[in-house]
């Protein structure tokens, strides 16, 4: 990528376009941040968060079954993939703050978060953007409605099964009865009792079948995008197998399994149950230790994306002056620490060009249009 012309980038008296200048963002220097660690290092330092917040999970899961008491052998499986899936996820996590954009994204995100003049100057920021960045995706709706519906099914409904399913398998959640076999039931969190309930009433239907409800609204929403990804052209041409449709394929199969136990203790009077027992058990295994290393890490991503938008939010509510333009036309870019943020990470990166951060789209094509015209069209005069 050709720089700017001279006259539209002033560079400081030492000749460098990396030093800072006068026209430079506020906050912006020539180093910021800690050395780049070496792959190694950072191999190492994820290997050891992945060890450390499995060993905690795992006493999490002792102590939280009561030493075991209340832990089902039969659900070992799922807890043994649980206990991967927390080292999968320390591990890639750490190894993804490790890059430099991500770790500046980070570090300004808790920043955002821990601080009491943001919270003073927009106390609701933060509960705002949880619920519509977060919980309701309203960047998605931007792009397609339909999208976003689907989205929004296969969204709430891993969030239910997971609310369900991880405290039960870690033995967190008990359901007893005085009698042994019902109609009624305590659900108990640690021994504590929670509520009491009738296995017959609306409340107990809901209670023993709110992992059928979410895997009827995962079985929704996948069931678009696997239609959407053989139709659109778009989604086709750039698709790939292992990282698009896999994660939907094991959604939709721990979802049907999930049904198909149901509609055999109900239907069939437990016919064929064990075998569907063992598939949904695999199923659901794969796709936790597949989380950590497929599109499902978005998941996990996603959080710390908040952070980025609160810095972004609190930023815009500043003093006009802190809105920074073009250095070309003058038109506003955006806020002045979010652009210094952004060169701060392209110096990291080691890009010689984070001074066209200061210039707005329009002018970037311009210039670069230029440049084309001034160095290699006119070599063919």
């Amino acid at each position: 990528m050709t720089e700017p012309p001279q006259t539209a980038e002033p560079t400081s008296a030492s000749g460098s376009a990396l030093a800072p200048d006068p026209g430079s963002a506020p906050g912006a220097t020539a180093v910021d941040g800690p050395a780049p660690r070496t792959p190694a290092a950072v191999r190492r330092r994820a290997a050891l968060a992945g060890a450390a917040v499995s060993a905690l999970l795992i006493l999490a899961i002792v102590f939280g079954s009561r030493l075991l008491r209340d832990f089902d052998s039969a659900l070992l499986p799922y807890a043994v993939a649980t206990v991967f899936l927390a080292f999968g996820v320390a591990h890639r996590y750490t190894v993804w703050i490790s890059a430099p954009g991500a770790r500046r994204l980070f570090r300004q995100g808790w920043r955002s978060f821990f601080s009491a003049a943001n919270f003073r100057r927009a106390p609701t920021a933060l509960p705002r953007m949880i619920a519509t960045y977060l919980g309701f995706q309203k960047f998605l709706g931007a792009r397609s409605h339909a999208r976003w519906a689907a989205h929004q099914l296969v969204f709430w409904g891993c969030l239910l099964a997971a609310a369900i399913t991880f405290p039960l398998t870690w033995g967190w959640f008990t359901f007893t009865s005085a009698t042994g076999s019902g109609p009624g039931y305590e659900m108990r969190i640690w021994d504590f009792k929670i509520i009491g309930f009738d296995s017959l009433s609306v409340l107990g239907w809901l209670m023993f079948h709110g992992l059928d409800i979410a895997a009827v609204l995962v079985i929704a929403g996948a069931a678009y995008f696997l239609w959407r990804r053989m139709r659109d052209r778009g989604a086709v041409t750039g698709q790939r197998f292992a990282y698009d449709l896999v994660p939907l394929i094991a959604l939709v199969v721990v979802s049907v399994t999930g049904l198909l136990l149901t509609f055999s203790s109900i239907f069939l009077h437990g016919g064929g149950y064990e075998f569907l027992a063992v598939l949904h058990m695999v199923s659901v295994v794969f796709t936790l230790i597949y989380i950590p290393f497929g599109k499902f890490f978005h998941i996990v991503q996603r959080p710390a994306a908040v952070g980025m938008q609160l810095f972004k939010y609190t930023s815009r509510r500043r003093d006009e002056t802190e809105v920074l333009a073009c250095r070309r036309c003058q038109e506003p870019i955006d806020t002045a620490p979010y652009v210094a943020n952004l060169r701060g990470t392209m110096r990291d990166l080691d890009l010689g060009f984070d001074e066209w951060a200061e210039y707005c789209p329009r002018c970037k094509r311009v210039l670069r249009g230029t440049a084309y015209l001034d160095h290699v069209k006119k070599g063919f005069k």
